[in-house]
């Protein structure tokens, strides 16, 4: 074999390991500009937020705090609810900004209650959901007011629960077992009288002279 074959054959290996060496270079970079594009655009937190599963204590800075909550489990045309709960003993403004894409500018649906902050919203489709990336809650939190209290410094941080559930009706499926206690007392009020003991039920002689007493004492 020659030199100068063997020079060709050299410098072929050589240009296939540059060659290769250029193409990780240059898909580790690609890598790391999509992740700088996906945390500038969702900004450097994001949480998933399963649908009726409540996350407790979570943290967010007092002052232009945000974070991204990817909502996990909707189902097609129903309506949500997105709630946030907050101590009352910190005083802040939260605002819930529904995304279902990464350029969506966003809706806003705020209802104040308390120290509770709601978004409601209706689902599309689950093509529409795929197509769009998926639907995200954006959370951001501002101070209210300034601690009037001399030497005590304002809190960096503040701490709160968020949770999405199904409605039913307007009312989340926990509310309904509130509803449905609500109802079973309303009829054991009028059916527990039926079934006791005549004496033990108020008699109409007994109610006439409650009502004159009554009616004694305000004149």
């Amino acid at each position: 074999m020659s030199k100068a074959s063997q020079s060709s054959r050299r410098k072929s290996r050589c240009f296939i390991h540059w060659l290769g060496f250029n193409q990780m270079t240059f898909l580790v970079l690609w890598l790391i500009l999509f992740w700088l594009t996906f945390s500038c655009a969702f900004g450097t937190d994001v949480k998933v937020l399963n649908v009726g599963v409540e996350l407790f204590e979570e943290t967010l800075p007092l002052r232009m705090g945000s974070r991204y909550y990817q909502l996990q489990g909707l189902k097609p045309d129903i309506w949500y609810e997105v709630k946030i709960s907050y101590p009352a003993s910190i005083p802040a403004i939260f605002s819930l900004e529904l995304r279902k894409s990464i350029s969506d500018v966003g809706m806003k649906r705020l209802r104040k209650l308390l120290n509770t902050e709601k978004l409601i919203f209706k689902t599309e489709t689950l093509d529409q959901i795929h197509e769009q990336g998926g639907t995200r809650v954006l959370i951001t939190v501002e101070p209210e007011g300034v601690v009037a209290i001399r030497g005590v410094r304002e809190r960096e941080y503040i701490l709160f629960n968020i949770v999405c559930d199904e409605l039913v009706m307007g009312l989340p499926h926990k509310a309904w077992w509130v509803v449905a206690f609500a109802l079973v007392c309303i009829v054991a009020g009028f059916l527990v009288p039926l079934f006791l003991p005549s004496f033990l039920l108020p008699r109409e002689d007994d109610l006439e002279h409650v009502s004159q007493l009554v009616a004694d004492k305000d004149s």
